[in-house]
């Protein structure tokens, strides 16, 4: 690996946002608000489909899943896969429930749907609650990417990790602050072909160390020690029981997808409804195989590691990179670095448009800052472009204001994270996205009206609430997945303790 020196990487990665930044600039000319926001309806569902998988495999999947393979406790194994088969009845519920109530509605930020249901701050708690969840998750994904490039490449050259940071998201600044979702759908369709690559290639290249063919690896992995798919014993202590995981699944991708912002705002670019649930299938089809190919990956890793005596690292997700850099040859290193980078900044990047367009929609008000439907003298059309100009101003802003969280964020997990990330984002959207789940479920499922003006008290109790009952029974029960069903729970019992039934 002396050939893979932190100049010949730094080299490749300026080619490669080089050309990000040529295709925001042919993506992003003359894109207004609706260009921004919803690439103004006019995207093939099949590249939405394709696009989607980029910001559902973040950097996070692309490590920290293989990591975990021959780690000890949640995700060890293939227990993964438990989850990703509860995230196909999850991605049911929002091809069959969710997207089409949101076309109907016709909605921009889907937090809209809370406004209309139960009132003004029942939406502004469901947005602020998406704001939270996707800024904290999105810097913990983030984070690991920037810690593998630190210690890989900016590090040997004398670069100071908030540098690195800092750099990372001025480079997904320039090539989105244009273009918005435009932008973002074609530059994640790129970014999702590289990092499929770099698993296809990394496969076949460890395949090849281990002297096996390729029809050979699967019947090497599923007879040995990392090849254990289903867990049904101990279901009390055991955080890989098969019921917590499915569960667990299946309402992460309602919430994590159907519920949030980012995701939904690619499905609401199709053109219609067909397309969005054309999309949602097929990208569900793709989730699976790629899901059980990281976990194919994470085997290989831990095979190869034994077989030549490598001293595995404390931290499961940085074994991947060790050995990408270390033991592999260059191409290998290459496709490791275009791989992570790509999954990396396509979970990102479209993360920081939807940020923007919730605040921007959704406290900003931007859509109710249109002038109604009129003739277009001259008068009233200077009023619009006036109103878009601001708005253009403000959204920028909005975009360099997250931009700068994320590094804020950042840096504060690399002084306190010591746990395999993908874990820690989950234990995130446990807590946060766990009133989402109890305010929509609460709205879908019932008939009841609340006193809008409690929502947000029983919002923010809920996770507090939930900290404390997972602390006061871990001696007894090890919740894992379900920490988002109990939240939702204790959000919905709140919900239903201000609730009322309206008269007609």
């Amino acid at each position: 690996m002396a050939h893979l020196t932190p100049s010949l990487v730094l080299i490749v990665l300026l080619l490669y946002f080089a050309m990000l930044v040529g295709v925001a600039w042919f993506t992003g000319r003359n894109v207004g608000n609706e260009g921004f926001f919803l690439a103004n309806r006019k995207v093939p569902w099949w590249v939405v489909a394709y696009a989607m998988i980029g910001t559902s495999i973040s950097g996070v999947t692309f490590i920290s899943i293989p990591g975990k393979v021959g780690g000890t406790g949640l995700n060890m194994a293939f227990s993964y896969m438990q989850m990703v088969m509860g995230y196909l009845v999850g991605y049911l519920v929002i091809a069959t429930v969710l997207m089409p109530m949101y076309y109907r509605m016709n909605l921009t930020s889907i937090y809209g749907y809370l406004e209309q249901r139960f009132g003004y701050w029942s939406y502004k708690t469901g947005s602020a609650f998406f704001l939270l969840s996707r800024t904290l998750g999105s810097a913990a994904r983030m984070f690991l990417a920037a810690s593998v490039l630190q210690m890989f490449v900016f590090g040997p050259l004398g670069v100071p990790f908030p540098i690195t940071v800092t750099l990372m998201l001025a480079l997904i600044y320039g090539y989105t602050f244009k273009g918005g979702l435009k932008t973002i759908i074609w530059t994640d369709t790129i970014m999702t072909t590289f990092f499929l690559a770099a698993l296809f290639f990394t496969v076949i290249n460890i395949g090849k160390a281990l002297n096996m063919g390729l029809w050979d690896i699967v019947p090497s992995i599923t007879s040995g020690r990392y090849g254990q798919v289903f867990f049904f014993d101990n279901f009390l202590s055991n955080p890989n029981h098969f019921v917590k995981q499915f569960i667990g699944g299946a309402l992460v991708a309602i919430t994590m997808t159907g519920l949030d912002q980012d995701l939904m705002q690619k499905n609401l670019a199709c053109k219609d409804i067909r397309s969005a649930q054309k999309n949602m299938l097929v990208f569900c089809f793709y989730l699976v195989i790629i899901n059980f190919l990281f976990l194919v990956l994470g085997a290989l890793l831990y095979q190869y590691a034994g077989s030549i005596g490598i001293e595995l690292p404390a931290r499961t997700d940085l074994l991947y990179p060790q050995i990408a850099f270390n033991h592999l040859d260059t191409a290998a290193g290459i496709f490791f670095i275009l791989g992570l980078i790509a999954s990396t900044y396509s979970s990102s990047d479209s993360a920081l448009t939807a940020l923007t367009t919730s605040f921007c929609i959704d406290f900003l008000n931007f859509e109710k800052q249109k002038p109604g439907a009129f003739d277009y003298d001259d008068q009233r059309l200077a009023q619009a472009k006036k109103i878009d100009a601001v708005q253009r101003k403000q959204r920028t802003f909005v975009h360099l204001a997250f931009s700068l969280a994320f590094v804020l964020i950042i840096l504060v997990l690399n002084a306190l994270s010591n746990d395999a990330v993908i874990n820690l984002i989950f234990k995130i959207a446990g807590y946060t996205y766990g009133p989402l789940l109890g305010l929509f479920s609460f709205g879908l499922f019932t008939a009841w009206s609340l006193r809008d003006r409690f929502v947000p008290i029983v919002c923010v109790l809920a996770p507090f609430l939930t900290f404390l009952f997972e602390t006061m029974c871990k001696q007894w029960i090890d919740v894992g997945f379900l920490t988002i069903l109990i939240n939702g729970m204790f959000t919905a019992f709140g919900l239903w303790l201000i609730s009322y039934k309206a008269t007609s």
